[in-house]
């Protein structure tokens, strides 16, 4: 019987193991197939927003995920070449209450591995590691899943969480590789003590200049500092955590104020990606196939959403199933039509964040900041209103 099958869910990030921790919690079997050797999470820190606590409690690791959470004062936003501030958002109670939870900081590999610790206690989910899909077939009432050794896994669904270079998407959508888009962005992790005295804020801190940015934010418990810095140098080639030396990271960023200058400094231990995307499509689903996180709609950094978006596709995932009484054929169209709008504004805003507001130049950049000044808390919360405000299963997107 096609119903005593497992639904395979190709890819354990964050995003698959969102999927199949929902599934359970609304009495579906999964089987994850990673095809890493061992499960884990690459990068450093991670913002998440109320919206992301909200999916977390939906899940049952609401708790476990705030108990490893850095709790931030404020969203700071400084001019990086003059070293002024240009606005403070407060994250106090009065956002708290404004959006039914915090806005945090952790770790990446910290909240995959609170993922990773619900799936594996939970009777309902499998996962098999060195299990990479390359492709599908399908009858109609199942799904196959084709690994890279040759073996055949069979499901009632398939569901593609496998990242930007899903080969779950090529197969289906058959589209141009990822718009490489020439920004690239470095990393470091210091230990606190490493960090200037007076830039150990509070916050999540983005300092702004033409064609690059800072951000940084404490982790782990205020132990270190998390460094992400960007300069949109027309890079064109992918890349994915390549180290870098210092001296080579600097090179972009010799305009900036000297006190955005010293982050650069005191990190050590450099890595960079090139960041990629794609523009939205309006269909992530073959039958019984169906593609989530980055694999449906991968997005610039700039909203610090991708992960939020891609445990939203889960839960409303999960929602579906539960509502539809597991009927694939309606539920994956649905869930498709669902998600598509809410993600597709991110991955466009997104990208309209970098111009408009991390990197822009001269009077573009004077607007940019005489704009943001004029503007209060209380507006700021309702522009917000629409992402924080959800809880991935209505998926609003205005």
């Amino acid at each position: 019987m096609a119903n005593d099958h497992p639904i395979l869910i190709a890819g354990g990030g964050i995003g698959g193991l969102a999927a199949a921790l929902g599934l359970a919690q609304k009495g579906f079997r999964s089987l994850v197939l990673e095809r890493a050797p061992e499960l884990g999470e690459i990068g450093a820190g991670i913002q998440l927003g109320p919206n992301a606590f909200h999916v977390f409690d939906f899940l049952g690791i609401g708790e476990t995920a705030r108990s490893m959470a850095v709790y931030i004062d404020s969203l700071r936003l400084m001019d990086a070449m003059d070293g002024e501030e240009i606005t403070n958002i407060p994250l106090d109670e009065a956002f708290r209450a404004r959006f039914g939870n915090p806005y945090a900081v952790a770790h990446r590999g910290d909240l995959h591995g609170v993922l990773l610790q619900g799936c594996r206690d939970s009777d309902l989910i499998d996962i098999r590691t060195s299990a990479e899909v390359v492709g599908y077939i399908q009858n109609g009432a199942t799904a196959t899943a084709i690994l890279a050794a040759g073996e055949r896994v069979t499901g009632r669904a398939l569901i593609g969480a496998d990242g930007l270079w899903s080969k779950v998407r090529k197969q289906m959508i058959d589209d141009d590789p990822p718009r490489v888009s020439g920004h690239t962005t470095y990393r470091s992790v210091i230990p606190i003590e490493r960090m200037p005295e007076d830039l150990r804020w509070n916050a999540a801190t983005l300092w702004a200049a033409p064609k690059v940015h800072l951000v940084h934010y404490p982790l782990n418990g205020w132990r270190a500092f998390n460094l992400v810095i960007t300069c949109h140098n027309g890079a064109t080639e992918p890349a994915a955590g390549v180290p870098i030396t210092h001296d080579e990271v600097r090179e972009g960023f010799k305009h900036v104020h000297p006190n955005a200058l010293q982050i650069i400094d005191h990190g050590d231990n450099w890595k960079y990606w090139v960041l990629c995307d794609r523009e939205p499509v309006s269909d992530w689903v073959d039958r019984r196939v169906a593609l989530l996180g980055d694999a449906a709609h991968p997005t610039m950094q700039y909203m610090a959403q991708g992960a939020c978006m891609a445990i939203e596709d889960g839960v409303c995932l999960a929602h579906l199933m539960e509502a539809g009484g597991g009927d694939l054929d309606a539920v994956l169209p649905l869930y498709n039509e669902q998600r598509l709008l809410r993600t597709a504004r991110i991955q466009i805003q997104s990208r309209a964040l970098g111009d408009h507001l991390y990197h822009p130049t001269g009077p573009h950049s004077a607007l940019r900041n005489a704009y943001i000044r004029s503007r209060t808390t209380e507006q700021w919360y309702d522009a917000l209103d629409w992402l924080y405000g959800s809880t991935g299963v209505e998926s609003r997107a205005f």
